[in-house]
């Protein structure tokens, strides 16, 4: 992202996924994957819509074996931030656009990510893993919202608390859990489940690949809103 004017004169928030977003691969699938046997068929009554995902998250909970340090350092060898990530987050610095991350995924492996690049600062909001002496562990949902327990992170109540200190609020996503707040975000990037997502509800959104692209067209749009939002076609879904 380069210099710019106009638009980023206003107060900004960029809100992020994780999983899948600020990190390539998907850290919550990798973990479980190694970590907890048989969590597969719980995980297809999730993106079946049989169950949400904070009842998945209760079913999975007791067949998680292992303790903090061995996830940890699990996750510290396989994970993948996008190659852009840091880039992105230093200009966003320079701009003095805020940006935190909102994840339906796990705190235990996203603090260590961060951590690992230097990234500690950043705010996140996700479902939080308590470890016991045993090897086992039990999940909480520190932002659910009252009545719906479709996802264990409410990132809809979130973006909607941030919402009167911002006058523009960017949603970077990539799927199921991103669905709901994309919808009340005033610019939304996605990759391709979460813009199908989004072309079914009748909500415009920006595809990208990478925060190298999120950066790109970012800087055309806080330029010239309105130039931007005609600029690039094959982007706009």
């Amino acid at each position: 992202m380069n210099g710019a004017s106009g638009m980023d004169r206003n107060r900004i928030l960029i809100l992020c996924d994780f999983d899948g977003t600020t990190c390539s691969n998907d850290m919550g699938n990798t973990i479980m994957n190694r970590f907890a046997e048989g969590w597969r068929e719980i995980d297809r009554s999730y993106y079946t819509n049989v169950i949400g995902s904070r009842l998945a998250y209760l079913q999975i909970q007791p067949l998680f074996k292992g303790t903090k340090r061995e996830m940890v350092d699990y996750a510290l060898g396989e994970e993948k931030l996008d190659p852009y990530f840091l880039s992105f987050y230093a200009s966003c610095r320079e701009k003095g656009i805020d940006l935190k991350i909102l994840s339906d995924g796990l705190d235990f492996y996203i603090s260590s990510i961060l951590q690992k690049h230097g990234l500690q600062e950043i705010e996140f909001y996700s479902n939080r893993v308590v470890f016991r002496d045993d090897a086992t562990v039990s999940i909480e949902f520190p932002s659910p919202r009252n009545g719906c327990d479709l996802c264990g992170t409410c990132k809809s109540t979130i973006l909607e608390a941030h919402r009167e200190a911002y006058d523009l609020i960017i949603y970077v996503g990539d799927g199921y859990s991103d669905v709901c707040p994309s919808q009340k975000a005033d610019l939304v990037f996605a990759k391709p489940i979460l813009s199908e997502k989004c072309r079914k509800r009748g909500k415009a959104c920006i595809a990208y690949e990478n925060f190298r692209d999120v950066g790109e067209i970012l800087d055309g749009i806080l330029a010239d809103p309105e130039d931007a939002a005609g600029s690039s076609p094959r982007r706009r879904r």
